[in-house]
């Protein structure tokens, strides 16, 4: 029997998309009015004292340890001890929602839920998958794909990760995609997840790609599909060429149609080189949803939340926040981005003059990676150019071999890729 807070919001998601595409733990989940919603309430309302939540205070402020504080001396307690929200500090919600509404000037005007913080991203694509996957939703992906997904969807939630083919033609496999799209909505709803840039090869679709994609889902949509769409933008903004479509789908998804349930999956991570802050959010959006209804989706979040990690570290959120008011962020990123940059056409500029029997580079034009569809085994490649160069290289599969050339110096480039092409050759 399901709790009455969990129905309570099953109720408000009723006749709705994101209330059609729940799964079974979607359905169950709930935020108590436990420990964290009353001790929510004593900091609201307990002027005389608080004795709700587990910190030790002193003159009304998290103790903290000097031999902790001195590493960290421009935080306050606070700051750098004291637990937060559920959700996420409040201020950087805030912030981050204005952030995506100026990174994607298509959103203007399109009702967004405020962002959830989550630690890090792939902590976010598993409570989506808790959410919104089990042994009877699959979920649709691109072939090749980061590996983490097969491990989330197939391993954690007892699911299946359907695949499309990615690349057709030195782009985009639009009929590919096209197809699986359609053949999902055969059953009456799709869940699809799309990364661009996308990991492993490092491409984003073209406008006109982008296009078409947004054309697809619209139809099956119209047609009376309930679609579930995850954005996972970890790499968003890491475009190198002119001809890419510049904004998050998340822009077009967001109030595409009312049969369209649209995530973002996005953060600091990639975008503001902070790697092991795992700090990343998670918004939704869908035409003719309301306040109420996010806050319904944002609640079942926060039940994932706070049964799993309970919060988010504080930490991570307060120097992000700090950072992200410091006026020379932005000239900061535009550097690392441009080394990023600079390795990403060193990378191209090789791959375009050296051809091989055994490897052939897959489109590539954003992001950290690149990968070679590979004709001889990819884990064997693998091996021997670790074995016989002493450098790394991930298999995706046996035929998908990444590069990360976001680790590389530009020096290194043509030292690493020469290597690789004579290992490949020598097979």
């Amino acid at each position: 029997m399901l709790n009455p807070l969990a129905q309570e919001l099953n109720t408000t998601l009723k006749n709705t998309t994101p209330g059609e595409l729940l799964s079974d733990l979607g359905l169950r989940v709930f935020f108590p009015k436990g420990i964290i919603a009353q001790g929510a309430e004593a900091k609201k309302f307990g002027k005389v004292a608080n004795a709700t939540i587990g910190t030790t205070l002193t003159e009304g402020k998290p103790a903290i340890l000097e031999a902790v504080h001195k590493y960290a001396p421009e935080l306050s307690a606070g700051e750098l001890v004291a637990y937060a929200p559920t959700a996420g500090l409040p201020y950087l919600r805030a912030l981050w929602k204005d952030l995506i509404y100026k990174k994607n000037p298509g959103l203007k005007g399109k009702e967004i839920s405020t962002p959830v913080v989550v630690p890090g991203l792939t902590a976010g694509i598993s409570y989506l998958a808790d959410l919104f996957i089990d042994e009877t939703k699959p979920l649709l992906s691109p072939n090749p794909s980061w590996d983490n997904y097969s491990l989330i969807i197939e391993t954690r939630r007892n699911s299946q990760l359907h695949t499309f083919n990615l690349f057709a033609n030195d782009g985009f496999d639009l009929e590919s995609f096209k197809t699986a799209v359609e053949k999902e909505a055969e059953t009456g709803f799709v869940r699809v997840l799309l990364n661009f840039p996308q990991n492993p090869s490092g491409y984003s679709p073209t406008n006109a790609e982008a296009a078409q994609i947004v054309r697809i889902i619209r139809s099956v949509a119209e047609k009376g599909a309930k679609v579930l769409v995850w954005d996972d933008d970890a790499y968003f903004g890491l475009n190198y060429e002119n001809d890419i479509y510049p904004q998050s789908l998340f822009a077009e998804f967001a109030d595409l149609h009312e049969n369209v349930l649209a995530v973002k999956i996005d953060g600091p991570t990639k975008e503001d080189f902070v790697w092991g802050f795992r700090t990343g959010f998670l918004t939704f959006g869908g035409k003719g949803l309301t306040g109420e209804h996010y806050e319904a989706l944002e609640k079942k979040l926060m039940g994932l939340i706070r049964s799993s990690v309970s919060c988010s570290s504080t930490p991570s959120q307060s120097i992000a926040l700090r950072a992200f008011a410091d006026p020379a962020i932005d000239i900061q990123k535009k550097n690392f981005r441009k080394i990023l940059e600079d390795r990403y056409l060193e990378v191209k500029k090789f791959t375009s003059s050296h051809t091989s029997k055994n490897l052939e580079a897959l489109p590539f034009n954003s992001g950290y990676f690149m990968s070679f569809r590979t004709k001889v085994d990819a884990e064997q490649l693998r091996q021997k150019i670790l074995h016989e160069k002493q450098i790394g290289t991930v298999a995706i599969d046996a035929k998908t071999l990444r590069v990360a050339f976001s680790s590389l110096e530009k020096e290194q480039i043509e030292t690493v890729y020469s290597a690789i092409y004579e290992c490949a050759e020598n097979m």
